[in-house]
């Protein structure tokens, strides 16, 4: 039987990958206000400029590929069963072949009705444009499928319950500052191994964790030498 491997990664998991961050040094938060670009509020006082701004991230993600890191992380589902509970809104993990993949803050090639949640589109490579006028079944808007700040995060029981039956739990590229996604860690089991992987300090509280002082690519790697080796 395999063992349950859960990974939650954040925004330095597909940095490699040429995926523009928000919160460093010249990210995105300090091109476009969090108010204006990624809340309710933004998008209720300029919806073209909120729709133009994730079309932007779309055509970026568009030509990015999962680094090494994304395929590492795939590998591992041959010795055990990795679960993902990813903090990005890119499809990176998914190309590269992971199976199970949930996304706490929505997903970037999706739209979403704004008069009901329920109906979301895939959008296509040859048309990811979200335009204003462009409108689902029923006659809303449609918004990009991602949680803005102040929203509810629908998947995060989902994640909670994945992270309560992990036997190995794994942290790549995050913060641990974006709540609820940094909670997750207090439902980890006690006694289960915890890995974290990250070129720079992280504040975690926590004593009992391996930190892999590494970028995704060269973390991952390493993270699946230590892994096997402790299988053996």
């Amino acid at each position: 039987m395999k063992k349950n491997l859960v990974v939650l990664t954040g925004a330095g998991m597909s940095a490699e990958s040429g995926i523009s961050t928000f919160r460093d040094s010249g990210g995105l938060w300090e091109q476009y206000p969090v108010e204006d670009v990624a809340t309710p509020e933004g998008f209720a006082r300029n919806p073209e400029l909120v729709l133009d701004f994730y079309n932007a991230r779309r055509r970026e993600l568009l030509k990015a590929q999962p680094n090494e890191g994304h395929k590492g992380l795939a590998e591992l589902e041959d010795y055990f069963d990795v679960y993902i509970i990813t903090q990005n809104i890119d499809n990176l993990h998914e190309r590269a072949g992971s199976s199970h993949v949930i996304h706490l803050h929505g997903e970037l090639m999706n739209a979403r009705s704004t008069g009901d949640p329920s109906l979301v589109y895939p959008l296509s490579e040859d048309n990811p444009d979200i335009k204003l006028g462009d409108v689902c079944e029923k006659g809303y808007q449609l918004r990009p499928d991602i949680v803005w700040f102040g929203e509810p995060v629908p998947m995060i029981e989902e994640a909670i319950r994945i992270s309560k039956r992990a036997d190995i739990f794994v942290i790549i590229g995050t913060s641990m500052v974006v709540y609820p996604a940094a909670g997750l860690l207090n439902y980890v089991p006690q006694g289960v191994p915890i890995y974290l992987i990250d070129p720079k300090d992280v504040a975690t509280m926590r004593s009992d964790i391996h930190h892999i002082r590494k970028g995704a690519s060269e973390g991952v790697k390493e993270l699946k030498k230590l892994l096997l080796e402790s299988e053996e």
